[in-house]
């Protein structure tokens, strides 16, 4: 495939070739019409040369015609004389249309072009325009004009004079125009088409330097690296941002790529192992000994974490990729959040905490009910594991002008201010110290897939926090006020209850 410096080299080369001969026609004609209308004022200005010829004569008072006893009517010869002093081809006529002067130039005409030429010069109207007239070896273009304004009976035979021109001339400077034309045009096309093959050259080459440097960065390995940007302001400017944009998204997704796979198979690794372990234990222990059940118990709960942690990871693959379906339909958040708070009361007195509904107003949104108790009890779960023996839980629901608050607020271990920016990305823990195996340890998913429901309801999920004295989160959910939406969120809440 021709590259595009050749491509655009050919099309100006196309373009200019046709530019220059429509310019060659249109020059051509315009130069062939001008001769032509330069030829018509020559008949013209001939006409009128003899006209004055006769007139003066008259003015002198000397006649202009005498009655020639073999031949009938002919110009005198004063007048003759003054006559052959007009160049081109000059006929006299009478009334009649018969010639009573004929030019040196028409004289040396053949005999037949002579009578052609007084046939068209006796149609030819006086003052009219010009016509032409074809000759055997020449084409003429023939003007007329009367005599007026003179004292009766000098040149009252005379009624008309008629002159011509050579047309030959008419073609003579186009056709040597279009030779010219032949000649330079070629040349002109040529020196144009290798200027512009090196000017495009020159215009490509920082093209060829970005192509040459993507090609170095996408290796996956260069991603650090970014284009040269430089101070034009033009394309190849705005093309080498974009670029560098891209390329940065594309490290920021590389690098969170090598994290979640390295993260996910240490997830894995470690339940694997201790699943290997439990299975070959169980396997040499004695049948149904306490041994064996414990180890297949250990194994069972081992199963179970990897099972967890494989559906969070088939979540969050599916909600990236867009095919993870939100099915929205009215919900009472305030039903979700008691039904959440009552079980966070059991778990927390599990764990030593005290778990409380501070605030429970009634609030409807349209969503996913089951992603939304997903949502509050993740939150939830994640501060009672986070939280130490007697410490406080404490859950609130307010509807409020811009929409519907969950919060829950804990007394727990915190989370350090730098770790607060990365406490959504998945895999993350603020707590790393922790043993993933440990009463509290965790996949680092929870917040992931919380923050993924709360977006796709059109909302959104905020911390604070402070290392020692306890943690904040907060959903801001966008409400839905009307009243149908109300009675049929209360109308799923009732059915779901029974």
């Amino acid at each position: 495939m021709a590259s595009i410096r050749a491509r655009l080299t050919t099309a100006y080369a196309a373009t200019l070739v046709g530019t220059v001969a429509v310019l060659g026609a249109v020059l051509y004609a315009g130069q062939r019409e001008a001769t032509a209308r330069s030829l018509s004022a020559r008949a013209r200005a001939d006409a009128d040369s003899a006209l004055q010829v006769v007139d003066r004569v008259a003015a002198d008072g000397i006649p202009t015609t005498t009655n020639d006893t073999l031949i009938g009517v002919v110009v005198t010869a004063a007048l003759r004389t003054r006559l052959e002093l007009v160049p081109d081809y000059v006929l006299v006529l009478d009334s009649t249309s018969r010639t009573l002067y004929n030019s040196a130039a028409v004289r040396q005409l053949d005999p037949d072009d002579q009578v052609r030429l007084s046939q068209v010069a006796m149609r030819l109207r006086v003052a009219g325009p010009p016509e032409p007239v074809a000759l055997s070896d020449r084409q003429l273009l023939l003007g007329s004009g009367a005599p007026a304004g003179l004292p009766p009976g000098l040149h009252t035979a005379i009624y008309r004079v008629v002159a011509g021109v050579d047309m030959s001339t008419v073609e003579a400077f186009p056709r040597e125009l279009l030779a010219t034309e032949f000649i330079i045009t070629p040349l002109v096309i040529l020196i144009s088409v290798i200027g512009a093959y090196v000017l495009s050259g020159r215009v490509f080459r920082p093209v060829d330097v970005i192509i040459n440097e993507v090609q170095a960065i996408s290796d996956g390995r260069s991603l650090h690296r970014r284009l040269a940007v430089d101070g034009a302001g033009d394309e190849l400017r705005r093309l080498s941002e974009t670029l560098n944009e891209m390329i940065a998204r594309l490290e920021t997704s590389f690098g969170g790529l090598r994290r979640f796979t390295a993260d996910a198979s240490h997830e894995l690794k470690t339940p694997l192992a201790v699943l290997r372990a439990d299975v070959e234990r169980a396997i040499t222990a004695p049948p149904h000994s306490t041994e064996q059940l414990v180890a297949l118990e250990e194994a069972l709960q081992e199963t179970r974490r990897m099972a967890d942690l494989v559906d969070s990871l088939l979540t969050l693959a599916r909600a990236d990729e867009g095919r993870f379906d939100i099915f929205r339909e009215p919900v009472a958040l305030d039903a979700i959040v008691r039904e959440v708070g009552e079980s966070a009361v059991i778990l927390g007195e599990d764990a030593g905490l005290t778990v409380s509904i501070l605030v429970l107003e009634p609030a409807v949104v349209r969503g996913d009910a089951t992603r939304l108790r997903q949502l509050f009890m993740n939150l939830v779960m994640n501060a009672i594991k986070y939280t130490p023996r007697g410490g406080r839980i404490d859950i609130s629901l307010s509807h409020r002008l811009d929409g519907v608050t969950f919060s829950v607020r804990d007394t727990g271990i915190g989370i350090a201010a730098s770790d607060l920016p990365y406490i959504f990305e998945r895999f993350w823990r603020a707590d790393r110290a922790r043993s993933r195996a440990s009463e509290r340890g965790g996949f680092g998913l929870g917040l992931a897939i919380g923050q993924w429901i709360a977006q796709a309801h059109g909302g959104s999920i905020t911390v604070t926090s402070r290392l020692g004295r306890g943690s904040v989160f907060t959903v801001h959910l966008p409400a839905a006020t009307d009243e149908p939406a109300r009675a049929d969120a209360e109308t799923h809440a009732a059915a779901a209850q029974i």
